[in-house]
């Protein structure tokens, strides 16, 4: 698998967002809202949660919960920019205001 920039990760984010979409129309004659995508990072996100419990040995193991932890990890980063695409927000740009103001408040 070969090194992504973030700008390509964004790209192949939003491309499978529009995969889904398609898929959303098919089966429900429309695509899911914002709402509805911030509500299924939730989820993920509430996944990740007791993944890592369970990683940590606070919750019983349940298959192979390091690639189920990866995979929901990935996923939620996936969700995220998805969402800021969705409500216009240039998450390359916002992610380094972020930082860059995380680091000066830090200093």
């Amino acid at each position: 698998m070969s090194n992504l920039t973030f700008s390509e990760i964004v790209e192949r984010s939003v491309q499978i967002r529009t995969s889904y979409h398609q898929l959303e129309r098919q089966f429900h004659e429309k695509e899911w809202t914002v709402e509805e995508d911030a509500l299924a990072f939730l989820t993920d996100a509430g996944l990740v949660g007791r993944l890592t419990m369970s990683q940590q040995g606070r919750w019983p193991a349940d298959g192979d919960n390091i690639l189920q932890l990866e995979h929901k990890l990935s996923e939620c980063i996936w969700w995220i920019i998805v969402l800021a695409k969705r409500m216009n927000i240039d998450i390359n740009e916002a992610l380094k205001k972020f930082l860059f103001e995380t680091i000066n408040f830090q200093d």
